[in-house]
């Protein structure tokens, strides 16, 4: 059967906990799932110590955050198999910090402008993670009343990109090739995630011409057809895997988009193990 290899906890920016996504797998027919929360070791070591769970084979992975200075956009790289290393732990650790600063200040500012929210409140939805995301604190401004719902009007307007939301404050990111050096450093199977969301087949094409990726996710909710094809034909040109996952949040999301909305097949789960054994072996 089919897995579903990009899903988020409570352990980054999901709403549900990590304890509960195996059994929301198994329901929807999967037998194989990644957990891959943002840039933190949270969901590789559950993964670990809980190879399988409600009969759902679970891949560690992790989702890390890099930044193309070339065309102005973030990156993320889906990491599977990653093995804990010096330079991993420093990137988990580094952008921790620096989420937490960027999120905190806007809080602060948050509190000028709502009276009813706080950031302890906000800090309530970081208890998994150790991390305050954005998510974290349009959670609160929902709970208070102050916003109908976590991606919508409100959201924009205080962290949207363009126009720039009044109180965004962006962390700084590690270049791409610094962040695909963590990987290989921590000798996973690297995959470039969702190309469409930030505009990023340029980039694709050039990594995986370089020889940089190890796959694609190319089954994604906000993925273009045009962007899908085109990475088909780099996976079959260059050997690449082909990926798919339904970057599950829970209800911090846009749209509802249940476990199992996009899968991996089969075949392209045992290149991704088989590849991870090669590299660790």
């Amino acid at each position: 059967m089919p897995g579903d290899l990009h899903n988020h906890s409570t352990c980054s920016d999901g709403s549900v906990p990590i304890h509960r996504l195996p059994l929301m797998a198994a329901r929807a027919g999967l037998d194989t799932m990644a957990i891959s929360d943002h840039d933190t070791l949270h969901s590789v070591r559950y993964c670990y110590e809980h190879p399988v769970q409600d009969g759902v084979r679970l891949i560690p992975a992790t989702e890390l955050t890099g930044y193309d200075y070339e065309r102005q956009h973030r990156v993320h790289l889906l990491c599977y198999w990653p093995q804990d290393c010096p330079q991993l732990r420093a990137h988990c650790d580094i952008m921790r910090q620096r989420r937490n600063q960027c999120c905190l200040q806007s809080a602060r500012e948050l509190e000028a402008i709502y009276p009813q929210f706080t950031t302890e409140q906000a800090l309530e939805y970081a208890r998994d993670s150790g991390v305050l995301y954005k998510s974290g604190i349009m959670q609160a401004l929902h709970e208070l009343g102050l916003a109908d719902n976590i991606y919508g009007e409100v959201y924009h307007r205080l962290f949207g990109w363009q126009p720039r939301g009044t109180v965004l404050h962006s962390p700084e990111y590690f270049p791409v090739e610094q962040v695909i050096a963590t990987a290989r450093a921590a000798r996973a199977v690297l995959v470039f995630a969702h190309p469409t969301v930030y505009k990023s087949m340029p980039l694709v094409r050039r990594l995986a011409a370089e020889g940089q990726l190890d796959g694609i996710e190319i089954d994604h909710p906000r993925n273009s057809e045009e962007d899908k094809e085109e990475c088909r034909q780099l996976c079959r040109k260059y050997g690449l895997i082909v990926t798919g996952g339904t970057d599950f949040h829970g209800s911090n999301s846009a749209h509802p988009r249940p476990v199992g909305t996009c899968v991996t097949q089969d075949d392209q789960i045992e290149r991704i193990c088989a590849l991870a054994k090669r590299y660790q072996g």
